[in-house]
C-alpha cells in the first residue's frame, strides 16, 4: 500500500497512462481548442452566477425556508460547485495534463465527481421529500429542520465519500490493464460501479415520481389540486432535463467500462459527451426561475436595485424607489402554500 501511495507524486505516471490508453496524445494548443476552451469557460462563469443568485435569493427571502426551497438550493450549491469544478478542469487539461501528479489528476476529477453525486443525491432528496409529503399528509414542525440539514449534510458526506475512492487507493496505478480509457488513472470497476449507482438512483427517483402522481391523481381534491401538480411538473421537469443531459455521459462511461483498450475510437470524444453534460448546471436555475414568479423577483432583484438606483440618481439624485414585499403568485409558490393542502404549514414552511 505505501507503494501505491509513492506513486502519487510521480508526474510520470499520467504520462504512462495515458500513451497505454490513447492512440495518441495530440495535447497542442490548437485555435480551434483554445476557443472551444473559452466558449466553455464562459459557460462555466455563468453557471456560477446563476447559481450563486438562487442560493442568494433563497437565503435572504424566509419565504424560501421551506424544505422544498431548502432541497433546491442544495442542488443549486452542487451545479455552483460543479460550474467551479469544470473551470478548473478545463484549465488543467490539454498540455497541462501530462506535467500534473496523480494526486493533482485525482483531485481535478474527483471534484467533478464529488459535484454530480451532490446533484445525483439532492434529486432524490426531493423525490423522497415530496412523497413523505404525499405519504403521511403530515405538517412539518421546526424541529425537523434538523433533519433536513442532515439529510443534506449527510448527501455531501456520502459524495465526498464516493468521489474520493479513487485517491483513497481504488485506481488503477499498479494495473494498466484495469484502467479506463476516458478516465486512464480510473479503474474500469470504479467508473462502472459510480455509474451504477447513479443509474439506480435515478431509477429509483423515476419511480418515486411515477407513484407521487398516481397517488395525487387519485387522491383528495385538496392533494390532487392544480397547485400540487404545478409543483410536482417543476420537480419533474428539473429530474428530465438531469437525464437527458447526463445520459450520453453515463452510456460513454459504461461503453467503457466494456470496451478493450483502444478498442472504441468514440470514447476519444469523451470531451463533447461532458461538455453537453455541463449545461444541466446552467438550465437548473432557468427552471426554478421560470416556475416561479416570486423566486424570478427575488434573483433578479440584486440586478434591479442597481438600475433603479443608477437611473434615478442620474435623473434627480433622489433614492430609488425601494421594491415591495414579496406576493406569493407563481404556480411553484400556490403549490406550496395552498391553505386547505395537507402539506401546509403554520409559519409558511411546508414540505
Amino acid at each position: 500500500m505505501g507503494g501505491l501511495y509513492s506513486e502519487y507524486l510521480n508526474p510520470e505516471k499520467v504520462l504512462e497512462h495515458y500513451n497505454y490508453t490513447k492512440e495518441t496524445l495530440d495535447m497542442q494548443e490548437t485555435p480551434s481548442r483554445k476557443v472551444a476552451s473559452a466558449f466553455i469557460i464562459l459557460l462555466c462563469c455563468a453557471i456560477v452566477v446563476e447559481n450563486l443568485l438562487v442560493l442568494i435569493a433563497v437565503a435572504r427571502n424566509s419565504k424560501f425556508h421551506s424544505a422544498m426551497y431548502l432541497f433546491l438550493g442544495n442542488l443549486a450549491a452542487s451545479d455552483l460547485l460543479a460550474g467551479v469544478a469544470f473551470v478548473a478542469n478545463t484549465l488543467l487539461s490539454g498540455p497541462v495534463t501530462l506535467s500534473l501528479s496523480p494526486l493533482q489528476w485525482f483531485a481535478r476529477e474527483g471534484s467533478a465527481f464529488i459535484t454530480l453525486s451532490a446533484s445525483v443525491f439532492s434529486l432524490l432528496a426531493i423525490a423522497i421529500e415530496r412523497q413523505v409529503a404525499l405519504a403521511k399528509v403530515k405538517l412539518y414542525g421546526s424541529d425537523k429542520s434538523c433533519r433536513m440539514l442532515m439529510l443534506i449534510g449527510a448527501s455531501w458526506l456520502i459524495s465526498l465519500i464516493l468521489g474520493g475512492l479513487p485517491i483513497l487507493g481504488w485506481n488503477c496505478l499498479d494495473h494498466l490493464e484495469a484502467c479506463s480509457t476516458v478516465l486512464p488513472l480510473y479503474a474500469k470497476h470504479y467508473v462502472l460501479g459510480v455509474v451504477t449507482i447513479f443509474s439506480v438512483i435515478l431509477l429509483a427517483i423515476v419511480a418515486l415520481y411515477v407513484r407521487i402522481y398516481f397517488v395525487v391523481r387519485s387522491s383528495h381534491a385538496d392533494v390532487a389540486g392544480p397547485q400540487t401538480l404545478a409543483l410536482l411538473k417543476t420537480v419533474t421537469i428539473v429530474l428530465g432535463v438531469f437525464i437527458i443531459c447526463w445520459l450520453p455521459a453515463f452510456s460513454i462511461l459504461l461503453l467503457d467500462s466494456a470496451c478493450p483498450v483502444r478498442a472504441c475510437p468514440v470514447l476519444y470524444k469523451a470531451h463533447y459527451f461532458f461538455a453537453f453534460a455541463t449545461l444541466n448546471s446552467l438550465l437548473n436555475p432557468v427552471i426554478y426561475t421560470w416556475r416561479s414568479r416570486d423566486l424570478r423577483r427575488e434573483v433578479l432583484r440584486p440586478l434591479q436595485c442597481w438600475r433603479r438606483g443608477k437611473g434615478v440618481t442620474g435623473r434627480s439624485g433622489a433614492p430609488g424607489h425601494r421594491l415591495l414585499p414579496l406576493r406569493s403568485s407563481s404556480s411553484l409558490e400556490r403549490g406550496l402554500h395552498m391553505p386547505t393542502s395537507p402539506t401546509f404549514l403554520e409559519g409558511n414552511t411546508v414540505v
